[in-house]
């Protein structure tokens, strides 16, 4: 019962996530103004003294209700219980005003405007510790472990080998398979573990003939390019330049996309409602995501214990090729702003760096799955989830994120995976010369750089 439980909690909460008014006062007589007057300068003189270093509230910004802002209602709750003076202002804002109010501060050289903690996403680091390095205080001597936490995610937030960031959620990819087609097909989920992509290649052939269903459903060629980029540590920035010509992985990479649209292994969707569609209602006998993927899987409730988790494939023939990636995600920052980095640096430390207590509850009430690695040992975690078998899918997932490379975007994420997107859909739609498609990505990527 209590793994039921579990899982429909955790379905609900992963579904979910994706001023005070001033009053006049009366006029009073010379003595009461007098009083106030003198109350006020008292008022003015407390707040001067000592007294106001001991205020223990911390400012943040984070968005989501049911997701970043709770994880940090939780992280408030827990570490009030031996610090019952701590308090957290908490402002919820969207992924996007943080980013536009940071970069407002930045330009302005002002920034007082800061909270003293906030959340970005993993993606922006590079950009914005590069353009803006004043906005970010380097959490090197924080006090946290950082090798507790998946690579794949502190290579987002760590600039020239500064920490600026405290992985938060966790992106891991995971390939989501029906186990009833697989078995349709006379073979077993382990099959699918810790392939090649070509293996993979023959095994998904045995499943579309007995199913008549592709293997895969996707929902754009650059996001799985670059997760099987990442997966083989391959870095489309090397020392600060531009590395996708005569870059081994990438090229394998669109090759292996390429087949398997033309061979029907894979559906590309560009509408996302489709994209999920495909998963709902069995058009497609998986996918291979970013693990929060699952609250969209989970939606098809009379699926329940049709669904397995394993890794994904790795590239054939490139030294270094592993099984797993990520795919999104945000981490905590401590801004230049904050006034008592001491207390940021132990309240993260207790909680987001330390308390598996804590991921357990996020995990189970908000749908947030820990990349803090010691997670995956405690119960919570490795119990088996009934809509995949039974299979304890979350502490895989923790697993999963622990072997995931650390790769270079640089500041240029967005430039990078923009000219993939329109080298990718050349080749597939116009079979349009791979290694003519990489050099147009590099020389548009460069030229971006350069503006």
């Amino acid at each position: 019962m209590k793994k039921k439980v579990l899982s429909v909690l955790l379905v609900a909460a992963m579904a979910m996530s994706m001023l005070t008014g001033c009053g006049s006062k009366p006029a009073g007589n010379d003595a009461q103004s007098a009083a106030s007057s003198e109350a006020s300068k008292e008022t003015e003189v407390v707040a001067e003294t000592p007294a106001s270093a001991e205020d223990e509230t911390l400012t943040v910004w984070c968005w989501d209700p049911n997701f970043n802002v709770y994880a940090m209602k939780q992280a408030e709750k827990a570490y009030q219980v031996d610090h019952p003076n701590f308090k957290l202002d908490i402002q919820e804002k969207v992924y996007s005003d943080i980013e536009t109010a940071l970069i407002t501060a930045a330009e302005a050289g002002d920034y007082s405007t800061l909270p003293d903690i906030f959340l970005m996403q993993d993606y922006s680091f590079h950009k914005n510790a590069t353009n803006y390095p004043g906005i970010f205080t380097a959490l090197d001597d924080c006090g946290i472990d950082f090798s507790q936490f998946s690579m794949g995610k502190l290579a987002d937030s760590t600039v020239d080998g500064t920490h600026y960031g405290i992985p938060f959620d966790n992106g891991a990819t995971i390939m989501a398979i029906r186990s009833d087609m697989v078995e349709a097909a006379g073979l077993k989920v382990e099959d699918f573990k810790d392939t090649t992509w070509s293996e993979f290649m023959e095994l998904s052939k045995k499943v579309m003939a007995a199913n008549d269903v592709p293997m895969l459903t996707c929902s754009g060629g650059s996001e799985i390019v670059i997760e099987m980029l990442q997966s083989a540590g391959a870095s489309p920035m090397v020392d600060g330049k531009v590395s996708l010509v005569d870059n081994k992985a990438l090229k394998k990479a669109i090759e292996t996309y390429k087949q398997l649209i033309d061979e029907g292994i894979m559906a590309d969707y560009t509408d996302w409602d489709q994209y999920i569609a495909s998963m709902n209602k069995g058009t497609a006998a998986g996918v291979i995501q970013g693990c929060w993927i699952m609250s969209s899987i989970q939606a098809a409730e009379d699926q329940a214990g049709k669904w397995a988790i394993v890794n994904m494939p790795k590239l054939d023939d490139v030294e270094g090729a592993t099984n797993y990636a990520n795919c999104g995600g945000a981490s905590w920052a401590v801004s230049s702003n904050c006034k008592n980095t001491d207390l940021a640096f132990d309240f993260l430390n207790a909680t987001f760096g330390a308390d598996v207590d804590l991921y357990d509850d996020l995990l189970v009430n908000a749908g947030a799955i820990a990349s803090y690695l010691p997670a995956a040992q405690s119960e919570t975690y490795n119990e088996g989830n009934e809509f995949y078998g039974g299979q304890a899918v979350y502490k895989d997932i923790v697993e999963f994120a622990g072997h995931v490379p650390g790769i270079d975007y640089g500041a240029y994420y967005s430039d990078i995976r923009s000219a993939l997107t329109d080298a990718i859909t050349n080749v597939v739609q116009k079979n349009a010369d791979i290694d003519t498609e990489i050099k147009n990505a590099q020389d548009t990527v460069e030229f971006n750089i350069a503006e």
